[in-house]
């Protein structure tokens, strides 16, 4: 039997803020301003930044730095610091029809939860320059679960803390290989990938996606095709 959903976790960067770009951005400046990635050829670093997308910052910093926590928390540092920068110079804009969507599955009885790799004082930059501070029920980082993905934390976290009634009632979408295999690990009713961000339709495939659509917009129309949605939202 088809177990309808209740809640939604969405991906922040790549999912459903416009990233062009600004997280390879802000880790090439915090790498220039810390010295991080000395200690590997360039392409091999960012190479690394662009396969763990969608993982916890200082987790990434720490395999960049070869294990020195302390060097990987004042690039972590530095990486939010820099991408402040960016949004103040560039401004933050949402994935075309994201804001829309959401307020559509919400309107169909989900609710809504954000994840990022991000702390939480990028997280609330974001939020508040979308203006969607009171659009969503909820928006974690990995300091306010535990662990970042691809661990189930943030996922769980969003579960028990909005109280949906089992993780069979969950769906996830995200745009990173991470973003799949944290929705699989949790247990997830439904998980989706989407092609707006960081990785590709085979990755995606691959990590364990139910779906792979081409963004969040998307989304209602597969979910209320697959008998998911105890209310269809009206387009």
């Amino acid at each position: 039997m088809t177990t309808a959903l209740e809640l939604l976790v969405l991906d922040m960067a790549g999912t459903t803020v416009l990233d062009d770009g600004v997280v390879e951005q802000a880790f090439q400046r915090a790498a220039e301003r810390t010295g991080v990635a000395d200690r590997m050829p360039w392409e091999d670093a960012l190479d690394h930044v662009r396969v763990t997308m969608g993982q916890s910052k200082i987790d990434v910093f720490t395999h960049l730095s070869g294990g020195d926590r302390e060097a990987a928390e004042r690039a972590t540092a530095a990486f939010e610091g820099a991408y402040a920068e960016i949004v103040a110079e560039q401004g933050v804009s949402e994935i075309p029809g994201a804001g829309d969507m959401i307020r559509a599955l919400k309107d169909a009885g989900l609710a809504v939860v954000l994840t990022t790799g991000f702390a939480p004082v990028t997280r609330d930059a974001l939020l508040d320059g979308l203006g969607w501070r009171d659009l969503v029920d909820l928006a974690l980082s990995p300091v306010d679960a535990g662990r970042g993905r691809p661990a189930p934390d943030l996922v769980l976290t969003a579960l028990l803390r909005t109280g949906a009634s089992s993780v069979q009632s969950v769906a996830v979408a995200g745009d990173t290989t991470s973003d799949v295999q944290s929705g699989r690990r949790a247990g997830a009713g439904f998980v989706a990938g989407v092609l707006s961000g960081a990785h590709g339709f085979d990755a995606l495939s691959e990590a364990g996606a139910d779906a792979v659509i081409a963004d969040v917009t998307a989304l209602p129309g597969v979910l209320a095709e697959r008998g998911l949605l105890a209310r269809v939202p009206v387009s």
